[in-house]
Parts: C-alpha cells; sequence; structure tokens
C-alpha cells in the first residue's frame, strides 16, 4: 500500500510542478515567437530539474522507506541540473539561429 501511495505521491509532483513550471516557461517562451518550435526542451528541463529535487530532497520524506535511499551524487546533480540550464536557454539559441540563417 505504501507504494503505492508514494507512486501517486511522484506522480502528484510531476503533475502539479510540471504544469506549473510548464506554464511559466510558456509565457517566457511566447513573448519570442521564434522560440515556440523549441519550447519542448524547456519542458524536457523542466522535468530533469523536478527529477533532480525528488531524488536529493523528496524521497526521504515520502511514505515508501527504503534501506537504500542515496541522494544523487554530487556529480551526477550538477550535470543534470547544467544540462536543464542549457535545454531552458537553448530555444532562444535556437531561435537566434534560425532568424540568422533566414535573413542570409
Amino acid at each position: 500500500m505504501s507504494t503505492f501511495l508514494e507512486l501517486l505521491r511522484v506522480a502528484a509532483i510531476f503533475i502539479v510542478f510540471g504544469s506549473g513550471g510548464g506554464m511559466i516557461l510558456t509565457s517566457f517562451y511566447s513573448s519570442d515567437s521564434g522560440t515556440e518550435p523549441y519550447a519542448w526542451l524547456g519542458g524536457i528541463a523542466v522535468l530533469l530539474l523536478i527529477f533532480v529535487w525528488y531524488r536529493n530532497t523528496l524521497q526521504f520524506s515520502g511514505w515508501h522507506k527504503l534501506k537504500a535511499q542515496d541522494k544523487l551524487p554530487r556529480i551526477t546533480t550538477i550535470l543534470l541540473v547544467s544540462a536543464s540550464m542549457l535545454l531552458l536557454v537553448s530555444p532562444f539559441i535556437f531561435s537566434a539561429l534560425s532568424i540568422a540563417g533566414a535573413v542570409e
């Protein structure tokens, strides 16, 4: 039963915070019309950030307790957060590249 409750909790976290992050990103990406085709990259970034947040903090406060609950290794955390930051900025970069390519 606790496994089911934890799975439900994880799904709720990803749905609530994923949709909230998606709405925030949509407002940023829709302000510049060239970034809209690449907005899905920001969605992946939000999901990566939620995953890191869950594995490093939220898993320790849930219903399902495992003996082998560990945080992500520091290097993995740094790589995932860096990749997320790159993905968050990449729609603006791709938009600038596509506009520059269309001008030439």
